[in-house]
């Protein structure tokens, strides 16, 4: 197809930093290139529940211009709000409201969900949409890569605080997060060394560890992730070592939601969401308790989660975000569809749109991962990309 006439932009999943510098560099570039910008909000949701008919639904649709996205890049968060939705897989009471529920009934699938990708389909017809750039993590960009399998021209961009999507080194959101970790890590060390404690940060990642290795790294901390399943005596021997070692007498290590000691079985918690996930048993106070038992220290599980994605983004974020942006835009014109922005091999590139059924990327554990001492490896890095992880693929 020729460039396309108007796009539609959105964000998925959870929020990061770096947000709202891509949907104001894709509108701008766009209005450049002759474009209109819609802006789709609540993520996917949007092009389920917009409602149909001739007039622009507000609770789902904005249009963009300079105007109206000229300041937002100064904030964080994404002014077009974002949901967990999978238009494949709804249960009963997600479905819109203005949905007959005997038409409802012919996207019923075997497990009693929903698959509304024709209603998606339809609306993006209706809406004149002609391609969409949607941006999000793995849960977010399943959901592209079946539309792009049903023909809609998409250029995607990552964004994720784990940092873990396959095909790229770096994801939007990332460098914010470990910037905040290593902040409030280290405002930590004073009341942990007041009172002579063994801090336990949790912080996400429940496939990946990518976000507790580079919190590691900048702080000096033990980190534990979720691809090496650890010894939890060897790990007690050494905070306490830490403990007693240090003038302060405290030592800290940061967890990955999803690492766990071996011979572990915690459990995960709540209703699984859209995608199929459910909530991990908080790893951080479970871990606090063991090396409190093992070493006779108090230690005090702290949680570095959502704090991480709040707030405006790095200098790295914000570059990153909007170079992204414009990558996309440029994939775009040139009518390359069906691929996503990524870092590879340090350099902006573009990749292939993750398959359906893709796993996460995981950190390069003898690489990475220093599995005796509990920290990143800080030897080898001739050859590596800077501050960021080579893919294996």
């Amino acid at each position: 197809m020729t460039t396309p006439r108007r796009i539609g932009v959105l964000t998925g999943g959870g929020d990061v930093p770096g947000l709202n510098s891509v949907i104001k560099s894709v509108t701008y570039r766009a209005t450049e290139l002759g474009m209109e910008v819609m802006g789709i909000r609540r993520g996917w949701e949007g092009l389920t529940h917009v409602k149909p008919g001739g007039a622009l639904d507000p609770d789902y649709l904005r249009p963009l211009d300079r105007q109206n996205t000229r300041t937002i890049d100064r904030t964080g968060g994404t002014m077009l709000h974002t949901s967990r939705t999978n238009p494949a897989r709804m249960k009963p009471g997600s479905l819109p409201t203005w949905l007959d529920p005997k038409v409802a009934e012919r996207y019923r699938t075997d497990d009693g969900r929903y698959d509304l990708t024709e209603v998606v389909l339809e609306h993006l017809e209706a809406l004149g949409i002609e391609a969409l750039v949607p941006i999000g993590g793995d849960d977010t960009l399943s959901f592209a890569r079946i539309l792009v399998d049903r023909g809609v021209p998409l250029v995607a961009i990552p964004k994720t605080m784990d940092n873990d999507v396959p095909g790229t080194e770096y994801c939007i959101g990332f460098s914010s997060a470990i910037t905040r970790a290593k902040e409030l890590i280290d405002r930590q060390r004073t009341t942990l060394g007041s009172h002579e404690r063994i801090g336990v940060f949790r912080i996400f990642g429940r496939d990946a560890g990518f976000s507790a290795l580079f919190a590691a790294y900048v702080t000096s901390a033990r980190c534990l992730i979720p691809e090496a399943p650890y010894d939890l005596d060897a790990l007690a021997a050494l905070m306490a070592d830490d403990h007693r070692l240090s003038p302060s007498h405290y030592a800290i290590v940061v967890t990955a939601e999803g690492a766990i000691w071996q011979g572990a079985n915690l459990d995960e918690v709540g209703e699984a969401d859209a995608f199929g996930h459910r909530k991990k048993a908080n790893v951080g106070e479970a871990l606090a308790a063991e090396l409190t038992k093992r070493t006779g220290v108090e230690s005090l599980a702290i949680e570095l989660t959502y704090d991480l994605r709040s707030g405006q983004p790095d200098a790295l974020d914000q570059i990153v975000s909007s170079t992204f942006a414009n990558v996309a835009m440029d994939l775009l014109a040139g009518g390359r569809f069906g691929r996503m922005v990524a870092i590879r091999d340090g350099k902006y590139a573009e990749t292939s749109l993750p398959a359906a059924g893709s796993k996460a990327r995981r950190v390069d554990v003898p690489g990475m991962y220093n599995v005796d001492r509990f920290r990143p490896r800080y030897d080898g890095r001739i050859g590596r990309p800077m501050l960021l992880v080579g893919l294996n693929d």
